[in-house]
């Protein structure tokens, strides 16, 4: 992938909203030294090659068993440092009006290959099944280092709403496996409405020097606070057998809905497909629903015509006036 050029830039810049480009143009007086940055965030070396080849072979055993993954002998006056927010990064490439890349490339110019994780090829699942699991096998062997940096861990998510919840949802299934703490996640917002993002003031859109708005970020993530976000659990029911497509944030399941006390007018079917999924901060049904669901099929199907937050706004418009009222007829009674 060759490097981001000027123009690259300029058509970031023309997504982005007159507050937010302020904001990452340094008119704040704050400048972020990238070295600094780095020993704030950068996992050692062979923690993050661990996680990396664990997923890969899908085997959290491999950090552990592998002699090419146990720490080197140090010398006297040297030290192990684990750094103060030692971080990991998702990009959905989808996302930004197709500049995730772009980002991705700059993010692993910074930290990394092994930290910065494309959603096209490391799904969130498999970060925590492998690699988290790697790092937490290490470390009850006695690795005071992956022992530290799990505990201090967090997690950055370079995309939309539905990218933050979807790795939201995957974390949350450490609370069921009592695999704590919990990596605290931040946002780069490269969505179309950002609308988690702006609640938790990580900003509503890409900002207009974006260079220097990533390490802003990257910085405030390791010294901002921590908030709590409500999270609803989904259980649906329905006919076995229907084609759909369900969204990552649900999953196959034994369970039923139906399996608790509730009363269900007529027939019920012999076979179930349940899924079961976590919603965080809104979950949508009926017309919204479907204009999301709209503007995600033709966001695949046809790419090229989803180029930024205005112009999928305006896709987005369009699909609204499709459902509800606008398509009511009128008349009279």
């Amino acid at each position: 992938m060759s490097n981001p050029t000027k123009a690259d830039s300029t058509r970031i810049a023309a997504r982005s909203s007159m507050v937010d480009s302020i904001k990452g143009c340094g008119l704040s007086g704050i400048r972020i030294d990238k070295e600094t940055l780095k020993t704030r965030i950068l996992i050692p070396e062979y923690l993050r090659l661990a996680i990396k080849e664990a997923i890969q072979l899908k085997d959290s055993s491999v950090g552990v068993d592998d002699n090419r993954f146990k720490k080197i002998e140090l010398n006297e006056d040297q030290n192990e440092v684990v750094p103060e927010a030692p971080m990991v990064i998702f990009v959905n490439s989808k996302s930004g009006g197709r500049h995730g890349p772009v980002l991705k490339k700059r993010l692993q110019e910074l930290m990394g290959e092994e930290q910065v994780f494309d959603l096209k090829s490391v799904k969130p699942p498999e970060f925590v099944k492998y690699g988290l699991a790697c790092l937490e096998k290490m470390a009850s062997l006695g690795d005071q280092c992956a022992k530290e940096t799990r505990e201090k861990l967090r997690i950055m998510v370079a995309g939309g709403d539905g990218t933050a919840g979807w790795v939201l949802g995957s974390l949350a299934e450490l609370y069921k496996e009592d695999r704590l703490p919990v990596p605290p996640v931040g946002i780069i917002p490269l969505g179309t409405g950002n609308d988690l993002s702006r609640s938790f003031s990580w900003g509503g859109s890409f900002p207009f020097a974006w260079r220097s708005a990533i390490k802003r970020s990257l910085s405030k993530a390791v010294t901002g606070p921590i908030r709590y976000l409500d999270s609803w659990h989904v259980l649906l029911s329905m006919p076995d057998g229907e084609k759909v497509e369900p969204p990552h944030c649900l999953r196959k399941t034994e369970r039923s809905a139906l399996e608790q006390d509730l009363d269900v007018e007529g027939e019920l079917p012999d076979k179930l497909a349940c899924y079961e999924g976590l919603f965080y901060n809104y979950f949508s049904m009926g017309m919204d629903a479907q204009v999301a669901y709209g503007f995600h099929h033709l966001r695949d199907e046809k790419p090229y015509l989803a180029q930024g937050p205005i112009t999928n706004k305006l896709i987005y418009s369009g699909y609204s006036c499709t459902q509800g009222w606008f398509c009511t007829p009128c008349g009279t009674q």
